[in-house]
């Protein structure tokens, strides 16, 4: 199969057969206890940060993806098993795999090549992207299609402002070759928009990342509400670098680990499955 191409009809099958085989996400083997105390904590956040997308309506069925790097000097991420919903992902089903993809622990699923075209560059170029995630959003691809990318309308694109980076696209992200220029297009910012693709974020852990893909989104949802009528009004030079500069808390971990008990309970009310 070349780079190109997206998965063979034999990996096809193996997700067909793997998901439906299924009857319920409680079917799943329970890793707790069976990885590092550290791992399990991570795998719990990453499957909340997957139910939180989802619970915003920023997933896209079962396409886009979030990986966050595990502990220890492997260099291993887990990434969601492909077939699988972003309201059924829990931290026993997700895939741990090394830089080149391939599972280096027993799994029934695989995962989508195009998610570790994008995630391994940034995992291997950034030692600050231990959490990465794109998403195909409705307002967010909107706003990737428009000549002028995000304007600063908002208090939220604001607290964006010098923290984003755009990249072209280039067709669906198989092609190994685009991993270099994905990273020389983020540089040293924490977010960026793919051009007629959708949005990007890395962060030092779950938390963070969260944390700036939410002002993003909104950010994004905000000046497709504000350019469907009326005449723009555009913020005084300076203000947005000013907005910026004030807001590090929202992309250094402090905001992400005010927010993050919260954001857990609330899942834990609606459904507690993805701790499992």
């Amino acid at each position: 199969m070349s780079e190109y191409e997206f998965m063979s009809p034999e990996d096809i099958n193996k997700v067909i057969e793997n998901v439906t085989a299924l009857a319920s996400i409680k079917d799943i083997k329970s890793l707790k206890g069976e990885v590092s105390d550290e791992e399990w904590e991570l795998r719990v956040n990453l499957a909340a940060l997957y139910r939180l997308i989802a619970m915003n309506g920023w997933d896209d069925m079962i396409y886009t993806h979030i990986s966050a790097r595990v502990p220890g000097p492997e260099h291993h991420f887990l990434i969601n098993p492909f077939g699988m919903l972003f309201d059924e992902i829990t931290a026993s089903s997700l895939v741990k795999v090394d830089m080149e993809g391939n599972a280096v622990t027993e799994s029934p699923f695989i995962v989508n090549p195009a998610g570790f075209t994008i995630h391994s560059a940034l995992h291997m170029a950034r030692e600050d992207a231990q959490c990465v995630i794109h998403l195909h959003t409705d307002d967010g691809v909107a706003v990737s299609a428009q000549q002028e990318g995000l304007l600063p309308l908002s208090q939220h694109a604001m607290i964006c402002w010098n923290r984003f980076a755009y990249h072209d696209y280039e067709g669906v992200a198989l092609n190994l070759d685009e991993r270099e220029r994905i990273v020389a297009d983020l540089g040293d910012k924490q977010l960026m928009i793919l051009r007629n693709h959708g949005t990007l974020a890395i962060g030092r852990d779950c938390q963070t990342a969260y944390q700036a893909i939410f002002y993003l989104e909104r950010a994004c949802s905000f000046q497709i509400r504000a350019m469907s009528g009326g005449t723009l009004n555009i913020p005084t030079e300076g203000t947005p670098d000013l907005s910026s500069s004030q807001s590090d808390s929202i992309f250094n971990g402090l905001a992400g680990a005010l927010a993050w008990p919260g954001l857990l309970r609330k899942l834990d009310k609606i459904d507690p499955s993805f701790r499992d």
